[in-house]
């Protein structure tokens, strides 16, 4: 609670600074005009009244420049020009105020405001009799409201900057959550079958086994159950999943069996078709049946891999390469074109790793030794019969 309310005392201080800061230096630069008009000794000496006047004219109305800033700069700008030509006299100590009331036209207003102020000072500049100090006066006016607008540039573009991150931020969290609410409808619908099958077999062996005794049933009675209330505890956190994750089109709502490695076949076929390219794949090692899941995961890797392909580098031959080993499946994929596929991180490449990870696996995705673009993921496996 101290610390809090220190803090707050500390944003007080400032926030009244920053009010009463304007209305000091306008106190100040008015004095400094009022001794500087009142020691010249050239010329023609004005009465004191128009002493006053120029002094204050072209020094006091900075005090309003938080509120009124074009009135403020207005006033500042014609006590500046029309000094010289009503006095005879160069009032220096108003160029500061001149040139703050500039800046904060050029950082605050649009360009155009600063636009029509710069007017006035090159058309002074351009007259015959203001000399050197028309000259002066309008490089000093043009910085002013350069550097006020080079500031509002730079805020403008860390805003835009900032807003662009928050909207690419949430776009991969919106991509990143239908990921995983999609991984988790592919693997519900492979685990729902082998835990169904527990449950069924569970139930029929009670009354299928000879002399089963009354202990052996009961817990294959517990066995069923048990399969039953995890199928149930899984459909629940993928109606959670769905409700966070992104609409879906209705089209989309049918279901159809999960694709295993036995379809990258037709995969590379239809990648063929869509790009009118080379795409080959290649097989090593001895093909086994693998877990459906992992076979599910390996096929969607080379899927979005190949789809990375075809949206960065288009027309271009591919190479499909799976490698069973004895504990792990390699997959590679690389495409001959210029390399760049992963420029921008995007949908594709993370939900791949997001497979990947899933699966226990590595991935790596970027530029080939030998040129192209390389995607390369090892998953553990273990086989499986179908």
């Amino acid at each position: 609670m101290t610390g809090t309310w220190t803090a707050a005392r500390a944003r007080a201080r400032r926030a009244a600074t920053a009010r009463d800061l304007p209305l000091l230096a306008a106190a100040v630069l008015a004095l400094a005009a009022l001794a500087e008009v009142t020691g010249q000794g050239r010329g023609p000496e004005p009465e004191l009244p128009g002493l006053l006047a120029l002094a204050l004219g072209a020094t006091a109305p900075l005090a309003f420049v938080r509120s009124q800033l074009l009135l403020t700069a207005t006033a500042l700008t014609a006590a500046a020009l029309l000094a010289p030509l009503a006095y005879g006299r160069t009032l220096y100590a108003g160029l500061p105020a001149l040139a703050a009331a500039l800046y904060l036209v050029g950082r605050r207003g649009p360009g155009r405001t600063a636009v029509l102020f710069a007017v006035p000072f090159t058309t002074y500049a351009l007259t015959d009799d203001s000399g050197p100090y028309g000259v002066v006066l309008l490089a000093g006016a043009a910085a002013a409201l350069t550097a006020g607008g080079a500031r509002r540039a730079k805020a403008e573009a860390a805003r835009r900057s900032a807003a662009d991150w928050a909207y690419a931020d949430t776009a991969l969290a919106h991509a990143a959550l239908g990921e995983r609410a999609r991984i988790a409808r592919e693997l519900h619908d492979i685990v729902a079958h082998h835990i169904s099958t527990i449950s069924v077999q569970a139930e029929t062996a009670r009354y299928t086994t000879p002399g089963l005794p009354p202990e052996g049933a009961e817990r294959f009675l517990a066995i069923g159950d048990t399969a039953r209330l995890a199928l149930t505890e899984m459909r629940r956190l993928l109606g959670v999943l769905r409700e966070d994750a992104p609409a879906e089109p209705a089209a989309a709502a049918p279901r159809s069996p999960q694709p295993g490695l036995d379809q990258l076949v037709t995969l590379v076929d239809e990648a063929r078709a869509a790009t009118g390219t080379a795409v080959r794949l290649i097989v090593r090692g001895r093909v086994t049946a693998l877990d459906p899941g992992l076979e599910l995961t390996a096929y969607r890797i080379v899927q979005e891999a190949l789809t990375n392909a075809r949206r960065h580098a288009p027309g271009v031959a591919v190479d499909v390469e799976l490698h069973y080993r004895e504990s792990q499946l390699a997959i590679r994929v690389r495409d001959c074109g210029p390399g760049t596929g992963a420029g921008e991180p995007g949908h594709g490449l993370l939900g791949m790793r997001e497979r990947t990870a899933m699966a226990g696996g590595t991935l790596h995705a970027g530029q080939a030794p030998a040129g192209g673009f390389l995607v390369e993921a090892v998953l553990p496996v273990r086989s499986a019969a179908r």
